[in-house]
C-alpha cells in the first residue's frame, strides 16, 4: 500500500485528495484500487488531522516508534558508536578468509583470548585510529563491533607477538587463498622497498641506523619490501635490518617468493635502485624456475647504457601518446629504449636553466654554492684552477632527456616491456598508502618480535584497502580516502532501552558511505533491530 494524491475539484478550484491505494496482481497485470479517501489535503493539514494520523500509525511500527522515542530527551538511551568501517571491513575480512585463517592457527594454542578478533581489531585500528596498544585497548570500547567488548590490553600485547609468530604461516595461506579467491595465477610481479624509523636512542638486531629515505639517518629504522601483483594485490612482504642495502633487501625478497610461495616462472619488475650484476644473476640462477625481469637501469651510472645502447641507432614505435618505445641489444643483454617527448621538453628546459644560473655565477666568480649541489656540479670542470662550463657533459646530459632505459630477459614485445614497468606505480600507490593512510607509524613496541606483528597487522589493513578500492574502482568511484572514512564513521550504531527491551538504531548513510556498503558487498542493516530484553 501506498499514499497518493488525487487531483480534484474543478478548473477554478482545483483540490488534492489524499488516497491510500493498494497494489494487486491479476494474472499478469499488476493494477491498483482506493481503499480509502482521507479527504482533501489543505484541510486535512488546516486542521492538524494529518499529523494525528500519522503519529497514530506510528503506534503500529515498531521501528518508527523506536526512532520517534529517540528523540524524548530522558529516553534510557545511552551511546552511539562508529559501525560503518566495522561492517564493511569486517565483510571484507571474512571474504578474503583472513577470519578463517586466524582462527585455525589460534587452535590448539589454549589461548585466553580470540586471536581472530584480536587480529581484526589490530588491523581496524590501523585503518580507523593508528595509535599504539594502549590506546587500542580504549579504542576497542569506541566502535560496535562483535567481540570487541572483551578485549584488553594484554590481548593485543600478546597478539601482535602472536602475529609476529605466525606470520610465514599466515601469508602462505593467505597467497593460496588469493589464488582461489580470486582465480589468478601469479605471472608478473613488482617489488620495491622502503623503510619506516622508530622514535628511540638503542638499536636492536632489527632496528638498525641507515641510509633514510625520510632523512633521518639518527634514528634506527627498518627496511619494509612489498611485492604486488598485476592488478596491485599485496602478496607478500618482508622486514629486514635498517642498515641493510637495496640490493640485499632485494635478494632476501626473492628468498622469500622463492621459499614461501613455491612459484613457477614469473616476471619481476623492480625499480633501477635495486640493479646490480649479482641481483640479476640471482633472479636466473635457479635452472627449474628462474625468474624473468624488468628492470630500471641507471642511466648516468652504467658504462653500458650511457655509451652502448644509448648510442645506438633505430627507429622509435608509438605505444602511447606520450611514450615511444625501441629496442637494443648489446653483448647479448635486450634493453628497451623509452621515450616521453614531453619529459624530454621539460628536461631541457631544466638544464638550459641550470646552465644559466652557473654561467650567472662564473661571471661573479662566486660558484661554491652551485658545486656543493650534485645536479649543477655535473656541469663544471676545472681547468687551470677555475671553474668553467663542461659544455661535453652537457652534450652528453641532452642524450637522456625524456627517455629511461629497461633491461629485461622476457620474450615480450618492446611495448609490452614499456607498459609493464609503468605498472610499477601500483607499488608505489601501496607504499603511500602502507606509510600514510594506514600510519605504519608510530610503532610504540620495544621488541623486534612485537614490531614484526605490528607490521603484520598494518599488512592486512593494507589488503583490507586495497580490496576496497578496487571495488570502488570498478564502479568508477572516486573519493579520497580520508573523505570515504569520514563518511563511513558517520554510520552510527545508536543503542538504546525502550520498555525493557535494547534496541540498535542505525544513523543515516552520508556521502560515499552508501556507495562502500555497495562496492564491499554488505547487506544493509535495518534502520531498527531488536537485539534483546535489558
Amino acid at each position: 500500500m501506498f499514499i497518493r494524491i488525487k487531483r480534484g475539484g474543478n478548473r477554478a478550484h482545483p483540490h488534492d485528495y489524499l488516497q491510500i491505494v493498494e497494489a494487486y496482481r491479476e494474472g499478469t497485470s499488476v493494477r491498483q484500487r482506493v481503499l480509502v479517501t482521507l479527504g482533501r489535503l489543505d484541510q486535512l493539514r488546516a486542521e492538524g488531522q494529518l499529523d494525528g494520523l500519522i503519529k497514530s500509525l506510528c503506534r503500529f511500527s515498531e521501528a518508527l516508534r523506536v526512532i520517534e522515542a529517540s528523540k524524548v530527551p530522558d529516553i534510557d538511551a545511552c551511546s552511539a558508536k562508529p559501525w560503518g568501517p566495522a561492517l564493511v571491513f569486517g565483510r571484507l575480512w571474512e571474504r578474503q578468509g583472513i577470519a578463517g585463517i586466524l582462527e585455525g592457527l589460534g587452535e590448539g594454542r589454549r589461548l585466553e583470548f580470540d586471536l581472530e578478533r584480536v587480529g581484526f581489531a589490530l588491523s581496524l585500528q590501523r585503518l580507523m585510529e593508528p595509535g599504539s596498544d594502549l590506546q587500542g585497548s580504549r579504542w576497542v570500547n569506541t566502535v560496535e563491533v562483535p567481540g570487541f567488548e572483551k578485549i584488553e590490553l594484554q590481548h593485543l600485547y600478546r597478539g601482535v607477538g602472536l602475529l609476529s609468530d605466525l606470520r610465514e604461516s599466515l601469508e602462505t595461506k593467505l597467497y593460496l587463498q588469493d589464488r582461489n579467491l580470486f582465480n589468478q595465477t601469479l605471472d608478473l610481479v613488482f617489488v620495491d622497498t622502503t623503510s619506516t624509523y622508530m622514535y628511540r636512542d638503542m638499536e636492536t638486531p632489527l632496528w638498525r641506523r641507515g641510509h633514510s629515505r625520510d632523512h633521518r639517518s639518527d634514528l634506527p629504522q627498518v627496511i619494509l619490501a612489498i611485492v604486488v601483483d598485476r592488478q596491485g594485490w599485496p602478496i607478500a612482504w618482508e622486514v629486514m635490518p635498517g642498515n641493510r642495502a637495496d640490493g640485499k633487501a632485494f635478494q632476501a625478497l626473492i628468498g622469500l617468493l622463492r621459499r614461501r610461495f613455491q612459484i613457477g616462472r614469473v616476471i619481476v619488475v623492480a625499480d633501477r635502485g635495486m640493479v646490480s650484476e649479482e641481483n640479476l644473476e640471482l633472479l636466473t640462477e635457479d635452472s627449474e624456475f628462474p625468474f624473468d625481469y624488468i628492470v630500471g637501469c641507471r642511466m648516468r651510472k652504467q658504462k653500458e647504457v650511457t655509451e652502448e645502447v644509448l648510442s645506438r641507432g633505430g627507429r622509435y614505435h608509438e605505444v602511447s601518446q606520450k611514450l615511444k618505445v625501441k629496442e637494443v641489444e648489446v653483448k647479448g643483454h635486450r634493453y628497451v629504449v623509452c621515450l616521453n617527448e614531453e619529459e624530454a621538453k621539460k628536461d631541457k628546459t631544466a638544464r638550459e636553466s641550470m646552465v644559466r644560473a652557473l654561467e650567472e655565477k662564473l661571471v661573479k666568480g662566486g660558484p661554491k654554492v652551485l658545486v656543493g649541489n650534485r645536479g649543477y656540479a655535473r656541469f663544471l670542470k676545472t681547468r687551470r684552477g677555475a671553474w668553467e662550463i663542461d659544455h661535453e657533459a652537457v652534450k652528453k646530459d641532452e642524450r637522456l632527456d625524456g627517455k629511461f632505459v629497461l633491461r629485461t630477459t622476457t620474450k615480450l614485445s618492446a611495448e609490452e616491456v614499456a607498459q609493464a614497468y609503468k605498472g610499477l606505480w601500483r607499488v608505489e600507490r601501496t607504499f603511500r598508502e602502507q606509510k600514510s593512510t594506514l600510519q605504519v607509524r608510530p610503532i610504540y613496541h620495544q621488541t623486534d618480535r612485537q614490531c614484526v606483528g605490528h607490521i603484520v597487522a598494518s599488512f592486512l589493513a593494507l589488503r583490507l584497502e586495497v580490496d576496497l578500492q578496487r571495488a570502488l574502482d570498478e564502479r568508477g568511484i572516486e573519493v579520497s580516502w580520508p573523505d570515504l572514512m569520514g563518511d563511513l564513521k558517520q554510520v552510527q550504531a545508536v543503542r538504546m532501552t525502550l520498555d525493557g527491551e535494547d534496541y540498535l538504531i542505525r544513523t543515516d548513510f552520508v556521502g560515499s558511505a552508501y556507495q562502500a556498503f555497495l562496492a564491499a558487498g554488505v547487506k544493509m542493516p535495518p534502520r531498527v533491530q531488536l537485539i534483546g530484553m535489558a
